[in-house]
């Protein structure tokens, strides 16, 4: 397929970088098992591979099936866009780095809103990190609402297609980030999004929780105060641990621990929409913890 066939259908993006992708898997794979160096984190364990390209699998159908709802929305919102933008060199310069600072944000919110966590923490779910990892994506992202922070690139007047592309494309450079065989990049570090910075978004340690959102630029991080470099070794994975390669337990666990706490009985109407939308409580609220909270809150306002 030429690249105008790539652009024209954009969602196969990833289905056409998935052999690179193999590739640096079975080497990450290979070296990894040759050398005495390479952390526990980092192996490979069959059960866990197998689970993480199962949620890929279901993440990629859900995509496309979504996608085809979500071009519709996209093509007549299109109809009342701002500019009329030709795409050339300058401005897929400009999409790609407009679409970044996007991403920022719906990373951001996805791990501040709490409805938008839990499809979000089955990423964050393994306890270890190698390239396998960035294949574990839940399928639920377009009911979280993710199409929902690129929706304003199309309104500024960039094409549907070459939104959708700039999508994928920042989704699979963030693929060479998931990996512990990569140390400093000296003064890319400054700039880009590095193993090194995803590394510290992955872990638990309590310095380490809800920073570093880069997709492919860390400028955003460092402007907007999410920033902190890798300096202690870091713990992978959430501090709910979900103790299950069954893909749909990985997806679902947290949807249903939300539904449980929004349905807990001693909640009053209005607690509800606190609970799906307020930050997820760095992964650890129950009903007991959401009712105490709401007490002490009432308490507090009267």
């Amino acid at each position: 397929m030429d690249f105008n066939g790539l652009i024209s259908h954009p969602e196969i993006l990833l289905l056409v970088l998935a052999p690179l992708f193999f590739v640096c898997i079975l080497l990450e794979w290979y070296l990894g098992n040759k050398s005495a160096t390479t952390p526990k984190s980092a192996k490979y364990h069959l059960p866990e591979v197998l689970c993480n390209f199962s949620l890929a699998g279901l993440h990629q159908a859900a995509d496309i099936l979504a996608g085809l709802l979500v071009a519709k929305l996209y093509l007549w919102v299109f109809g009342w866009r701002l500019f009329d933008i030709e795409m050339n060199l300058w401005s897929f310069l400009g999409l790609i780095l407009a679409q970044d600072f996007c991403y920022y944000w719906f990373h951001r919110a996805s791990h501040r809103v709490r409805w938008m966590w839990a499809a979000h923490v089955v990423h964050h779910s393994s306890e270890n990190m190698n390239f396998s990892t960035a294949f574990r994506q839940s399928l639920m992202y377009p009911l979280a609402g993710m199409w929902l922070f690129w929706l304003p690139l199309v309104i500024i007047g960039f094409d549907p297609n070459w939104v959708v592309f700039v999508v994928l494309l920042n989704l699979g450079l963030q693929f060479f980030v998931h990996t512990q065989a990569i140390g400093r990049l000296g003064p890319l570090e400054w700039i880009f999004n590095t193993p090194s910075h995803h590394r510290v978004h992955h872990g638990r340690n309590p310095q380490y929780i809800d920073k570093n959102y880069a997709g492919v630029l860390i400028i955003w991080d460092r402007l907007f105060g999410s920033f902190v470099e890798e300096l202690q070794t870091v713990d992978y994975g959430i501090t709910k641990p979900v103790n299950s390669f069954n893909p749909l337990v990985v997806i679902f666990s947290e949807w249903r621990d939300m539904w449980r706490d929004v349905l807990a009985k001693e909640l009053s109407f209005k607690h509800p929409m606190a609970i799906l939308f307020a930050p997820p409580q760095t992964q650890q609220t129950s009903s007991k913890q959401v009712k105490t909270r709401v007490a002490n809150t009432d308490s507090n306002v009267q």
